[in-house]
């Protein structure tokens, strides 16, 4: 058997490896963008979260500031208030 009979069979698995080693850095790239993407999407979530609490907060303190309506309350019980 010669040399050039044994790097036949080589040479397919060799440019398979560097085509895989190619894949691998570009997965690689893929997922650091990716993972970059999911901190920045965390951030803004945090930061949405923040807002919804402080913004809740306000209203609460908003319907804080409303009289009690009375326990049977509704427009009928005013419009007869109105007319004693």
């Amino acid at each position: 058997m010669s040399a050039a009979h044994f790097i036949d069979p080589i040479e397919p698995i060799v440019e398979r490896i560097e085509r895989l080693l190619v894949r691998h850095a570009e997965v690689q790239r893929t997922n650091a963008l990716l993972q970059e993407q999911v901190q920045v999407l965390t951030r803004e979530r945090d930061a949405l979260r923040a807002r919804l609490v402080a913004a809740r907060g306000r209203i609460d303190a908003l319907l804080e500031r409303f009289p009690a309506t009375p326990s049977g309350g509704g427009p009928s019980n005013s419009s007869e208030e109105s007319r004693a």
